[in-house]
């Protein structure tokens, strides 16, 4: 969707056929709108979404598991750099990332402590699909970190509300200390080796450029 105006490229990153493409823009207040229009996807498809299959599903009610802070917040850089960042910058394609993308999304529906139909995550699923353009389109433009860092911080403001309006079981960690130092390390781990595949990525861009 070509055009020009005031808002042109945000009406051509908000068409679907954008949507494995890098955005137009990459400053944080352009993909702070970004964020939010796939967030807001998210939130209609599990509102409907949660309509239907409690219609479809007698007696369904979206399962809650007990949450820890640091679990939470370690998702952001946990996640997006194995679903996302490590797959982009390994194969240097958005089209293959979808793939990865594609099965992060699913794993959510699992966010339950029972296989049952009546007992899987399907809000949860609903929610996070939109995310997952989010994050690839977020990645190629090559704002990995502003991906982790709105991962963890979203997850952290369901997290607050949860627990304060008593729908899930909370604590700041987890009673297994060794297991807080190992999401920790991991996340660091994780971080610091999807920016030495970025920084090699981009060396080979630049080589094949120079060529």
């Amino acid at each position: 969707m070509e055009g020009k105006g005031r808002f042109a490229d945000e009406l051509a990153d908000l068409h679907p056929r954008t949507w494995l493409t890098r955005f137009r823009k990459n400053s944080v207040g352009y993909l702070a709108k970004m964020l939010f229009f796939y967030h807001g996807i998210g939130l209609l498809l599990l509102l409907a979404g949660t309509a239907v299959i409690e219609y479809l599903i007698p007696g369904y009610e979206e399962p809650s598991l007990p949450r820890s802070l640091i679990g939470v917040l370690a998702a952001g850089p946990i996640e997006e750099t194995i679903f996302f960042g490590i797959p982009f910058y390994l194969l240097g394609s958005s089209h293959a990332v979808i793939v990865t993308g594609a099965l992060w999304a699913i794993l959510h529906i699992f966010n339950t402590p029972s296989v049952e139909l009546a007992q899987l995550a399907f809000g949860n699923w609903l929610f996070v699909v939109p995310s997952l353009f989010f994050a690839l389109r977020t990645w190629a433009s090559g704002k990995g970190w502003f991906a982790v860092a709105t991962h963890s911080a979203w997850n952290g403001i369901f997290f607050g509300a949860g627990c304060a309006a008593g729908e899930i079981q909370c604590s700041i960690l987890e009673k297994d200390m060794l297991f807080n130092a190992g999401m920790a390390a991991l996340s660091a781990a994780l971080v610091a080796g999807t920016y030495v595949l970025y920084r090699w990525r981009k060396k080979k861009e630049e080589e094949r450029v120079n060529i």
